[in-house]
């Protein structure tokens, strides 16, 4: 289809301020610039390679001092790590646990994974994600509470927690959905997994649930290959974390013990070396990401019918993904624009398919769920690597 005079203005908005010495433009590729190289060799030279080593101790001591939280457990992935952290909470088979519907498919395959049901919730068009006092309206018409637990009234199952999602890295307004969890006895468990550097009301996302996940996929704001992180302000909740993912083995110079069904879900220490170098480069990432975010907005502002989503003024964001927001009125054209830029060598991709959409979640429990369904049809991610920018806007 022809490229109207909509999407032309948009791709050469991009072209101007993406650089136009490379071919393809990378959606978000990894920045390895640091010690990575020093880091990785010395695993390999020591042969320290696996999930025993200095630099997952390392690794997990640099993420608690980056966000502040008491205990961070370095996992295989964020999927594993939303696996735990359900389960350190007492998510058990047949419970259901709200999750957005627009959420990365991981989200509610953690909750499979516990053998619980995801119930989907509706998001908000200001921070993109959980709408909490929709969901609160909501809650109080399905559920119920029996002996300090809440129950959904139409399945006669429990409620066990909720899952918000800080989605492209901007924080989910926290507070409420925490007053909510506190009326309708529900645990919170926040997915981090974008949201590394990014802050709620000056508390670090990831920190303010009783667990929460991380993650550092190649595609994430700093990566370790593939990884993520359990992190807790429990003490208990985070020694059983390091247990759990661990094989659950009891401390032993020989004997082969195992208290709990545990899980292989270690980081090796190559990847955590990895992760090391990364986390010293954080910060410039940050402020690298903000700049181009800041880029971006400036140079859509006179443009009718589009505008780059920005962070809430309770929220300092670490722009993992900038995103495109089309007015409803050009949803129409969503495809062709990324079928467009993409022909141009940037590539952009749509929002995920609404969770509820898909066939394997067909006969989850939802709520009305208009406000995703309308994001997912108007939301393009555009090129957000660090590097393309380099000096300040």
């Amino acid at each position: 289809m022809k490229p109207s005079i909509f999407i032309k203005n948009i791709v050469s908005i991009l072209q101007t301020c993406l650089p136009s010495d490379k071919d393809i433009i990378a959606l978000h590729e990894p920045s390895l610039q640091g010690n990575e190289w020093n880091y990785v060799k010395e695993c390999l030279d020591t042969r320290w390679v696996s999930s025993v080593g200095k630099y997952v101790d390392q690794f997990e001591e640099m993420l608690k001092g980056t966000t502040g939280a008491e205990f961070a457990v370095a996992v295989v992935n964020g999927t594993a790590a939303l696996h735990i952290a359900l389960k350190l909470v007492g998510v058990a088979e047949n419970d259901e646990v709200l999750v957005p519907s627009l959420t990365f498919i991981a989200t509610a395959n953690a909750v499979k994974y516990c053998g619980a049901i995801p119930h989907f919730v509706d998001c908000e068009e200001r921070t993109l994600g959980i709408d909490p006092s929709k969901l609160r309206d909501y809650l109080h018409e399905i559920a119920t509470i029996k002996h300090g637990e809440c129950y959904n009234k139409l399945t006669g199952r429990k409620i066990k927690a909720v899952v918000p999602m800080h989605t492209f890295g901007h924080p989910v307004d926290l507070d409420p959905l925490i007053s909510l969890t506190e009326e309708f006895k529900l645990e919170l468990v926040e997915d981090a997994a974008e949201s590394l550097g990014s802050y709620y009301k000056g508390k670090h996302t990831g920190t303010l649930g009783k667990v929460s996940a991380l993650s550092f996929n190649g595609n994430k704001i700093i990566t370790t290959g593939g990884g993520g992180a359990i992190l807790t302000n429990d003490p208990a909740l985070g020694k059983l974390a390091k247990h759990l993912t661990t094989t659950a083995k009891v401390p032993h110079k020989w004997k082969y013990e195992h208290d709990y069904i545990g899980y292989n879900y270690r980081l090796p220490n190559i990847n955590a070396a990895l992760g090391c170098a990364q986390l010293e480069q954080l910060e410039g990432f940050l402020e690298r990401k903000r700049m181009l975010a800041k880029r971006y907005t400036h140079e859509f502002e006179g443009l009718e019918g589009v505008s780059i989503f920005k962070e809430q003024d309770f929220a300092r964001s670490n722009y993992w993904l900038n995103a495109l927001i089309l007015d409803t009125k050009y949803a129409g054209e969503r495809d062709v624009l990324l079928e467009h830029l993409n022909q141009q060598g940037i590539m952009a991709r749509p929002f995920w398919e609404p969770l509820h959409t898909l066939n394997i979640f067909s006969d989850c429990p939802q709520m009305e769920l208009q406000i995703s369904e309308s994001l997912a049809s108007r939301v393009i991610n555009i090129p957000s690597t660090p590097t393309l920018v380099q000096t300040r806007v």
